[in-house]
């Protein structure tokens, strides 16, 4: 192409627009000077009252709406020179005041988009998106827009992050959707109610802090320990079913999509194809209802649960729309390790067991609160094994699996012979495994 071709197809190329967020962001950023100044309060009560005490009344006031105003002023300006542009290869995020920063996020490199509304954003009819990128920790956010236009630019990113060519990817419109299930409250409430940790802290809570009281004699010691027991009680029991309140999965073409949250609604994405581990978790007292827990490994990504809680057989349909063609092994399935494994875990070596198949590794881990962790074979980085002392003298040896996510499963206590066999023949499934895998695509 010659250069007059070149030019004149960037001449014809149309600007880039740059976007502002919703008029209401800056009364989210004005509390951040706020926040300071109450932090130095707090920080050293005693000093803060004795200089609230030497001022006057027009004084304070006067204090009071210079700090308003400062607030007020922080939180338009953040807003002034916050934008946002989607060109036809990036998102384009302007921010700061003073120090500049520029975030170039690739769309090809986008795995999920998640929709948030916390209360507040819920009344005002605002949202904000988190975006999930491959090879960082770390979410971007547009914080706040209009929720319809949220939504809008969500469908936008994904279908350009699809493939779909920008002067169509507008019209594309949010992917639809089937529902595959939906968690009743009711449900929600009685499996926190059996949920040994909820009784645990709850306990502790309640019996803590008057041995204390009768130990000290130390009202600061007794608030210091019950109030985060007290914390961690209702962060397992009211907090869980506040967060998990109406928990909806749906299947769509960009991925299974969940909608949450009681007060916060949240909805998320889990990326197609960047599930690394699923792991079905069954506590003690679930087990005569048949309800199980699931909950994943996403690379990059910060989705940990995909259903809180349901009955087994809607929990494995679930699981096969994330992992396809992958059909969970029944318990009787799993291999224990051999009886001389109670020397090196006494009782607890009983809940130990593996299987693999063409599509799986499968380890088991657990008596009371079991739980099975499915990795495809695709998904494996790298295979150990590792022998303790006291392992080689029995003649075991611990198989690990690592995954994208960072994390590893490991097959526990097998006879050290089958470990050697296991190792070979896992990297030999890992590496026909990736070969074979399907596209890791939007919408493919």
């Amino acid at each position: 192409m010659s250069l007059q071709g070149v030019d004149g197809a960037v001449r014809d190329r149309p600007p880039v627009v740059e976007r502002r967020l919703h008029p209401v962001t800056p009364l989210r950023r004005a509390w951040a000077p706020v926040a300071v100044v109450i932090g130095w309060a707090v920080h050293d009560p005693d000093q803060t009252q004795r200089h609230l005490t030497r001022l006057t009344t027009t004084t304070l006031l006067l204090a009071t709406a210079v700090a308003v105003l400062a607030a007020a002023l922080y939180g338009f300006l953040t807003w002034w020179f916050t934008h946002f542009a989607v060109t036809d290869t990036e998102l384009r995020i302007r921010t700061g005041l003073v120090f500049r920063r520029t975030a170039h996020i690739r769309l090809e490199r986008i795995q999920a988009i998640d929709v948030t509304q916390p209360l507040l954003a819920r009344v005002a009819g605002v949202a904000k998106l988190k975006l999930d990128v491959v090879g960082t920790d770390k979410k971007d956010e547009l914080a706040f827009l209009d929720a319809e236009e949220a939504r809008a630019l969500r469908a936008e990113l994904l279908a350009r992050a699809a493939g779909f060519a920008p002067e169509t990817a507008h019209e594309v419109g949010e992917a639809p959707a089937r529902e595959l299930m939906r968690t009743p409250p009711r449900e929600l409430a009685l499996s926190l109610v059996l949920t040994g940790a909820t009784w645990g802290t709850l306990i502790a809570a309640l019996v803590v802090p008057p041995l204390l009281w009768f130990a000290t004699h130390s009202l600061w010691t007794v608030l210091a320990t019950g109030l985060p027991l007290l914390g961690a009680a209702g962060a397992s029991s009211v907090g869980r079913f506040v967060a998990e309140y109406d928990w909806t999965v749906a299947d769509s073409p960009d991925g299974l999509r969940i909608d949450r949250g009681l007060l916060d609604r949240v909805h998320e994405t889990v990326p197609p194809g960047r599930v690394q581990t699923v792991r079905i978790v069954r506590p003690l007292l679930w087990r005569r209802r048949g309800w199980v827990r699931v909950e994943l490994d996403v690379a990059g990504s910060s989705n940990s649960v995909l259903v809180p809680v349901a009955p087994r057989e809607v929990a494995e349909a679930v699981i096969a729309r994330v992992l396809p063609g992958v059909s969970v092994p029944p318990e009787p399935a799993l291999s224990r390790p051999p009886r001389r494994a109670r020397w090196c875990v006494p009782v607890w070596w009983r809940g130990y067991g593996l299987v693999v198949t063409d599509a799986v590794f499968a380890a088991h881990v657990g008596l009371l609160r079991r739980s099975l962790a499915l990795v495809p074979h695709a998904k494996v980085q790298s295979v150990r094994l590792v022998q303790g002392p006291w392992q080689r003298a029995l003649g075991l040896a611990d198989v690990h699996v690592d995954t994208g996510a960072g994390k590893t499963v490991t097959a526990r206590l097998r006879d050290a012979g089958e470990a050697v066999v296991l190792l070979r023949a896992q990297a030999e499934r890992s590496r026909t495994g990736r070969r074979d895998a399907r596209p890791d695509r939007w919408m493919a």
